[in-house]
């Protein structure tokens, strides 16, 4: 289908349907320099087995379509074209596309909650998720990633004019798990897409999320929290593209790191056009080193083409656990282990407050606290 090259941003250069023009990484690009590539089991070079089971099964509200369809469907890729090779990878090999549409003017009764479970890493395996909300409907949806698996796949998140979608992705794979996922969300006019990633488990873990607006007054808040331990690679690149006037966009995504190895990558990337005045965007990325050997890297980036924004900002900050706050918290009586975990559980609590699904935000929190306790 050809190659649509976007010449301005070097992180996101191309994007195309065909797997021929995407070279197999040599891990010196910009976009694979901090993915240990030897770990990827083959998804970047197709030498991996299509022998792996992956099993997605939806437990809609009740006002919610879904459908399982092939390839040929229009709706699936019509929002997102796949951006490096092993998006392209998994584009080119999912068998069946899962369709989930909630209707126009509709509200969700309830969650959408989609389960995919790994049943063994031997072998990979690809798929393929649109969700669609039509114009002025509402929803909240729970993607919820378990077992063992290696695992490829895209997911589109298409939004009318006025939709609002609330998503929560959790990460929770088993210690042998890997998985490379692109999240792409298209905004249509004062759409609103709220997104909440949490990634826990695996032996790697590389997410890209990404947004694109379709029509002014769209607006994206895009969180992240995630707890790398000993030998883990939890990897998360994000874009946001403002290429609409009067659109805005907040990114807040916090990490913890403890043990030998471990190690987390955040890469943020806003790109504001010339024809995208009056955005408003800002971009922020925490690291909490926990322990000696664990790494964090992070790189935020901002690209501006138009003097004419409302307000255009990006930070980010690593480091370990402030002496004195722990120091405060023991001259009052409180034990060193007891004062760390207060710590760090008031370091993500302002955004685990942002999970609007109890049961997820219960989930979280015990994560959190079964992680301290290691």
């Amino acid at each position: 289908m050809g190659l649509d090259t976007k010449p301005l941003s070097s992180l996101h250069g191309k994007s195309s349907y065909d797997l021929a023009d995407f070279p197999v990484p040599t891990g010196r690009e910009e976009s694979w320099r901090f993915t240990p590539l030897s770990r990827l089991r083959g998804l970047h070079d197709g030498t991996a087995p299509v022998a792996g089971t992956v099993v997605l099964e939806v437990h809609p509200a009740p006002e919610v379509s879904v459908e399982t369809v092939g390839r040929d469907d229009p709706r699936v890729g019509k929002a997102y074209v796949p951006a490096d090779r092993v998006s392209v990878q998994a584009y080119t090999s999912f068998e069946k596309a899962t369709v989930i549409t909630v209707p126009k003017e509709v509200v969700t009764s309830e969650p959408i909650v989609v389960d995919v479970r790994g049943n063994g890493a031997a072998g990979a395996t690809y798929g393929h998720l649109v969700v669609r909300v039509e114009p002025l409907a509402q929803a909240v949806l729970v993607l919820d990633h378990r077992g063992s698996a290696v695992y490829a796949d895209n997911v589109e998140f298409v939004l009318g004019e006025g939709a609002s979608l609330k998503v929560v992705s959790l990460q929770d794979w088993d210690a042998d798990a890997v998985h490379v996922s692109h999240h792409h969300a298209q905004l249509g006019k004062d759409a609103t897409f709220k997104s909440f990633v949490v990634t826990l488990g695996g032996d790697l873990v590389r997410l890209s999320p990404s947004v694109a607006y379709a029509g002014r007054g769209g607006e994206a808040d895009l969180s992240g929290l995630y707890f790398a331990d000993a030998g883990q690679h939890l990897e998360h690149r994000l874009l946001v593209d403002h290429s609409v006037p009067d659109c805005r966009s907040n990114v807040d995504y916090r990490g913890a790191l403890q043990g030998d190895d471990a190690h987390a990558v955040w890469i943020g990337d806003v790109i504001i056009r010339v024809e995208a005045t009056g955005t408003d965007t800002y971009e922020l990325n925490r690291n909490l080193i926990l322990t000696d050997g664990a790494r964090a890297d992070s790189v935020p980036n901002l690209e501006i083409l138009t003097g004419e924004v409302a307000g255009a900002g990006h930070a980010s900050a690593s480091g370990r656990l402030d002496d004195e706050h722990i120091f405060y918290l023991q001259a009052r009586g409180i034990p060193h282990e007891e004062a760390r975990r207060l710590v760090v559980r008031g370091y993500f609590a302002q955004l685990i407050e942002k999970i609007e699904v109890e049961e997820i935000r219960a989930r979280v929190l015990a994560a959190v606290e079964a992680e301290l306790a290691r």
